[in-house]
């Protein structure tokens, strides 16, 4: 059996008005072109993170093939989603920013109009926003699967709000298996300059793991990054106080799970059990799975997703059964490529 529990970053969901606009956003600027789903549903096993109402959604998963997580771009349709209560600040609790891996920083800020910061690694990041308001940062990475001539790539990770950062390495280090420390420093920088509360006294870890090398997708997913931040002086706020998954904003981190059953052994009994548990093969319009979620230590939202069947040849209507090739097992690059066929042009 492996000790890889998982192989990196499936997805970020992320709450927005218009699931098309948002598409048609994140594919002009980021590069995620290939939408590997677009499926209107409703979110019925979701009830113990939605106040016990079912929300009716659209959900787009949008890729790009030069590698990284997606962004699963997610819509509301019934209730209408709830904007946050308050602008969202630098160690606000939840996920405050997602990583958008680039092959250089620099050329692609230029592009964006964006200014570069050096951050305590000493390599180039910039921010962003999209045109909701959802803080997006530029950095750097050296897990690709077909770099591109704009420098754009998927997503590497997130950086999360905690109250207790040693609590909360405790799930992310130690029970997650993130466990490269690239820093852990204390004071204001300069790199948080711009931000909403960047001026602020903070704690900030940042975790990487490297891509394991196991799993169907991992070359395209590569490398995981985490930062967590703690404020040291003043109060953190909730970032999705008073609203629910399915609201505006991040509602949820996705990494790509390869052994459901013993890692739902792993978190029970560190103290994190499954607060969702699809428990057999999920039918997502073009791709199945198992999902589950977790909440660390203050509330923010962990969902793992063990692929069962994904389109290969998707106009054709070829799909791959997961479970019986093998979930360890690497897929081919020829046959990774083969999603790259839905690209969408704007």
């Amino acid at each position: 059996m492996s000790k890889n529990l998982f192989t990196g970053i499936q997805q970020v969901g992320i709450g927005v008005p218009d699931a098309e606009a948002a598409f048609k956003w994140y594919n002009k600027h980021l590069g995620l072109d290939v939408p590997v789903f677009d499926d209107v549903a409703r979110a019925e096993l979701m009830t113990p993170h939605t106040n016990g109402v079912v929300r009716e959604r659209r959900a787009i998963l949008a890729v790009n093939m030069a590698g990284g997580g997606g962004a699963e771009i997610w819509q509301s349709k019934d209730p209408a989603p709830l904007s946050p209560l308050r602008e969202p600040k630098l160690g606000d609790l939840g996920i405050f920013a997602v990583k958008m891996k680039s092959s250089n920083v620099e050329k692609l800020a230029e592009t964006l109009g964006r200014k570069t910061y050096k951050s305590p690694s000493g390599s180039d990041i910039a921010w962003l926003k999209d045109p909701y308001g959802n803080q997006l940062q530029l950095v750097p990475d050296n897990s690709w699967f077909k770099q591109k001539a704009d420098h754009t790539g998927g997503v590497l990770g997130v950086i999360i709000g905690v109250s207790d950062m040693d609590r909360s390495l405790a799930l992310y280090k130690d029970v997650l298996g993130i466990k490269e420390q690239v820093y852990d420093q204390t004071g204001s920088f300069p790199d948080f300059a711009e931000l909403a509360g960047g001026d602020r006294k903070v704690r900030r870890v940042l975790l990487k793991k490297t891509e394991s090398g196991e799993g169907a997708f991992y070359k395209l997913f590569g490398n995981i990054e985490i930062e967590l931040v703690q404020l040291l002086e003043d109060k953190p706020e909730i970032i999705m106080e008073g609203r629910s998954w399915g609201d505006l904003g991040y509602i949820h981190l996705c990494f790509d799970t390869l052994d459901m059953k013993a890692f739902k052994a792993k978190t029970e009994a560190a103290g994190f059990p499954f607060t969702v548990d699809s428990g057999a093969t999920f039918d997502m319009g073009e791709a199945g799975g198992r999902f589950s979620y977790i909440e660390d230590p203050d509330g923010t939202l962990l969902e793992f997703v063990e692929t069962h069947k994904v389109p290969v040849l998707k106009k054709l209507g070829i799909f791959i059964n997961l479970k019986k090739r093998g979930m360890l097992k690497p897929l081919p690059n020829w046959m990774i490529s083969t999603l790259g066929w839905g690209k969408v042009k704007v």
